[in-house]
């Protein structure tokens, strides 16, 4: 397996909760039950499977790999991603604080949640499909084989050492319980 298709694959996972995201908002917004909780998941999940392990992944192995193979960091499809991992993780934050201020009864914060909730759900969609289609067939392009070996053993290396063990397989069962929570089964779009 070469290190792209394992971040393909952990693209699955994220779309299948941001689809799970997706119908929660829309039930908020229609002002339909929704347990303010699943969004505190939602982000716990996107704190530590997309930004926390992935992203981790990303940032730490792949781009570098990439900027060591001349793909510049600055102006070029490494630096869209990083700037677009840094508005993900302050949309997370703008949907945490709504989600406390809807639980401490401000009204005004269940459109706030939503709204936080669609752009990063809008966010991480586009920001997938620049991966899958541009970023990840550069990668495959010019990172020659045996670097991609190397590539991902430390993918291996940063989900067993540097986010610690079992944390993706809790992170796939969260996935999992989100997905049942909204409503079944749900598939990415």
């Amino acid at each position: 397996m070469k290190a792209t298709d394992m971040l393909m694959e952990e693209h699955r996972v994220i779309e299948r909760v941001l689809t799970s995201l997706e119908i929660a908002a829309a039930r908020l917004q229609a002002d339909q039950p929704v347990r303010t909780g699943f969004f505190d998941d939602a982000a716990d999940f996107i704190k530590g499977f997309a930004d926390g392990c992935h992203h981790l992944k990303e940032e730490q192995v792949l781009f570098r790999a990439l900027v060591d193979h001349g793909v510049s960091q600055e102006g070029g499809p490494v630096g869209v991603m990083l700037a677009e991992h840094q508005e993900g993780r302050d949309l997370t934050a703008a949907m945490r604080l709504a989600t406390r201020q809807l639980q401490a009864g401000d009204p005004t914060a269940r459109r706030d949640l939503a709204t936080a909730a669609r752009r990063y759900a809008a966010l991480l969609r586009a920001h997938i499909a620049k991966e899958d289609e541009v970023l990840f067939p550069l990668a495959d392009r010019v990172i020659p084989p045996a670097e991609q070996d190397r590539v991902f053993e430390r993918f291996e290396q940063v989900e067993h050492e540097e986010t610690g063990a079992g944390v993706h397989e809790r992170y796939l069962a969260l996935a999992d319980a989100l997905q049942r929570e909204i409503g079944g089964h749900v598939r990415a779009a």
